[in-house]
């Protein structure tokens, strides 16, 4: 049995139903899909939760796993342009899905020595994702001395040369010496939900994972929720939406089943809580569920939340392209004012234009097209906050920045969704997107692995190791699964 149909939740139940389990999955929501969710405007939908695809090889194992073609049931398309960003004194640069373009346009915007700044950070996040791939993203139960053992001398000596123990903010100052490259590497902090001025540097990583290939899906995001439903439907398995599950129930010190909401029982030989491991924390899978996980992973700051705006408007100025970043003119300030439990007066914004496909050059968009805007947060939205006054003051804020880079929006139609609604559609989270928060190096060994104190009861998703992101969240359901497997052949 599985609580929950978020990424991982759905990649836990593709495996189980292929090996031959019988598996229910409950959901409260009346679709799959958890975090990777669309919001209904204005006659049409938007996406509003990740917007492309990385680490593709992931989705396409589930499938090869079940005998089928991630590609026989959606159509991934390739962007060129991995994103266009904005500096408030004007410069614009496009990062590209190949690492020599990138350096071209890193040239001619920064200069020559950023260029080669640039060739050498590739090289230092390439090290750091070799090192932590197999030792740590692909271990069930990953451990430091594992990490280190399995990179052995000469990847060790790499790995340590990448200052994975300093802050990103910290190993980006040494890679680059224009203020704004570090900026627009350490976002990649808040990809899982961090501040750069304390997430690890080892996420240095994650730009290694963009050139490897970032796509879009042709439809948009939720197709992929539903094609990894459909693919567990098929062998077998069985979804119940619409549906509450109040606590874990034990028989003779094991997982034995659910409770739902309306008081009637579910017997199960395994549970996978695929939740956000706060609700657990705070009781709201019972008490078995509670006591089942270790104190000191239950004890954690949380990730950052987000405010976003999905709007359907005419846009003119500024040439979009799929992904755009519009920093802010003080990073640091930006990330105190959200360690200060406030929405940051001058935030860096994030736009997704979900009709533009990616490519380096694109004819004007005639009429409406679909946006995502994002501004992150801090999470407080179990304390109704940030209210409705202050997200109104940021839509200002945001739009008056955009003015200034040269785009403005013609809105025909919006919805909002702040910390407040993000708790109230993952309780427990306090909106947080992403998990426990990363303030330092051993944070992503703290993670909670997929077995537990109770046995037959196991952990799935962003919560849970590997951690947040689309490709990570599946990896934890599928360590789920063979945690399961191997528990009860």
């Amino acid at each position: 049995m599985i609580i929950g149909a978020g990424i991982g939740g759905l990649a836990a139940a593709a495996d189980l139903a292929t090996s031959g389990r019988p598996v229910i999955v409950l959901e409260r929501a009346t679709a799959p899909g958890g975090k990777l969710r669309a919001v209904p405007v204005a006659n049409t939908t938007i996406d509003a939760g990740p917007t492309v695809v990385t680490m593709r090889a992931v989705f396409d194992d589930i499938f090869a796993a079940a005998g089928e073609r991630l590609d026989d049931h959606l159509t991934l398309l390739p962007l060129a342009v991995l994103a266009r960003h904005h500096w408030p004194d004007g410069a614009t640069l496009d990062l590209f899905a190949s690492e020599a373009a990138s350096a071209t346009a890193i040239g001619q915007v920064f200069g020559a020595r950023a260029a080669q700044e640039f060739r050498i950070f590739c090289g230092r996040s390439a090290a750091i994702y070799r090192t932590l791939d197999a030792s740590f993203m692909q271990a069930a139960t990953p451990s430091l001395l594992g990490v280190t053992r399995s990179a052995g001398l000469a990847g060790a000596a790499s790995f340590r040369h990448a200052s994975p123990f300093a802050s990103l903010w910290q190993a980006l100052g040494k890679c680059f010496t224009d203020h704004r490259l570090q900026q627009l590497f350490a976002r990649y902090a808040t990809y899982s939900g961090a501040s750069p001025f304390a997430a690890p540097a080892t996420l240095m990583l994650i730009a290694h994972a963009e050139q490897r290939g970032v796509w879009r899906i042709e439809g948009g995001m939720r197709p992929l929720a539903d094609a990894i439903a459909d693919l567990a439907i098929r062998h077998g398995a069985t979804f119940r939406y619409a549906t509450n599950v109040d606590a874990v129930l034990t028989h003779n010190g094991r997982a034995s089943g659910v409770r739902l909401a309306d008081g009637s029982t579910i017997a199960a030989a395994a549970v996978i809580a695929n939740t956000d491991l706060g609700a657990i924390a705070t009781g709201q899978c019972g008490e078995a569920a509670q006591r089942a996980i270790k104190p000191g992973s239950l004890r954690f700051a949380r990730s950052l939340s987000a405010v976003t705006w999905q709007v359907v408007a005419t846009v003119n100025g500024f040439p979009l392209s799929h992904h755009n970043v519009f920093f802010s003119a003080d990073y640091a300030a930006e990330f105190h004012d959200i360690a200060q439990s406030t929405l940051p007066t001058d935030p860096t914004i994030y736009i997704c234009a979900q009709d533009r496909t990616g490519a380096i050059t694109e004819p004007p968009i005639d009429g409406t097209e679909r946006l995502l805007i994002l501004v992150n947060a801090p999470a407080q939205g179990d304390r109704a906050k940030p209210d409705p006054a202050a997200i109104a003051a940021l839509w200002h804020r945001v739009l008056a920045r955009l003015r200034a880079a040269g785009l403005t929006l013609d809105i025909q139609a919006a919805a909002t969704t702040g910390p407040v609604e993000f708790d109230a559609l993952f309780p427990g989270s306090g909106g947080a997107l992403y998990g426990r928060d990363l303030a330092g190096w051993r944070d992503p060994f703290q993670r909670p692995t997929a077995r537990t104190k109770l046995p037959g009861f196991y952990l799935a998703g962003g919560s849970a190791h590997p951690g947040p992101g689309l490709p990570m969240a599946a990896r934890s359901g599928r360590f789920a699964a063979q945690a399961v497997l191997a528990d009860q052949p």
